[in-house]
């Protein structure tokens, strides 16, 4: 069995989840709760990861992964999976969105800390939003084209963040904001693999 250090909350781990699921290797993931706190690192996280970050998959050999996309990825090679596409034309569109929806949930991840600052930056609260909206534009642009998209590292990626905002930005309205969007993530939102890995408080 691998482990997970995992969280109930993070979207990134959320994305691991899921390819866990979609790839059909959900029970051979053994779930660690881990708390990874900014200021208190865990001794038993840094054992295995020394940023202190989940995800982070340790491995039958004792040796551990780190990031999503990389777990994700040796998940997919795991099961001969097809979650990356090697074709030339498809593999550069695939990664291109997986790298717009990741770096959106690193976007809100900072957006959030900084909303809950006793003081919060405005010029910061004022650059995370545009950048929130800009990146929603896009792929509320591009629905087309994801719409003939499977089930892959990016369509993953990108239900989980919109999962996420479900999750911690209720105020955006994004689904009104951005209906394309909200219509191309109601299917996904139903899968069985979103529907068990949905985040929780506690």
């Amino acid at each position: 069995m691998m482990t997970l250090h995992w969280s109930p909350r993070s979207p990134f781990v959320r994305k691991v989840l899921v390819c866990a699921h979609e790839l059909g290797l959900k029970d051979r993931l053994t779930l660690v709760r881990t708390l990874a706190s900014t200021k208190e690192p865990p001794e038993a996280l840094m054992r295995d990861n020394p940023l202190s970050k989940i995800p982070t998959l340790v491995l039958d050999d004792g040796s551990s992964l780190m990031d999503s996309v990389v777990i994700c990825e040796y998940l997919n090679d795991m099961a001969h999976g097809d979650l990356f596409p090697q074709a030339a034309g498809q593999k550069w569109k695939v990664l291109r969105w997986h790298a717009l929806a990741n770096g959106l949930m690193d976007v809100l991840i900072l957006w959030r800390h900084e909303r809950e600052r006793p003081h919060p930056e405005a010029p910061l609260l004022a650059a995370y939003a545009k950048k929130f909206h800009a990146s929603m534009s896009r792929f509320n642009a591009e629905v087309p084209a994801l719409s003939l998209q499977g089930v892959d590292i990016a369509t993953i990626t990108l239900a989980c963040m919109l999962g996420y905002l479900d999750y911690r930005y209720v105020d955006t309205a994004w689904r009104e904001g951005y209906p394309a969007l909200a219509h191309w993530f109601k299917p996904w939102e139903a899968r069985d693999s979103m529907l068990s890995t949905r985040a929780v408080d506690g």
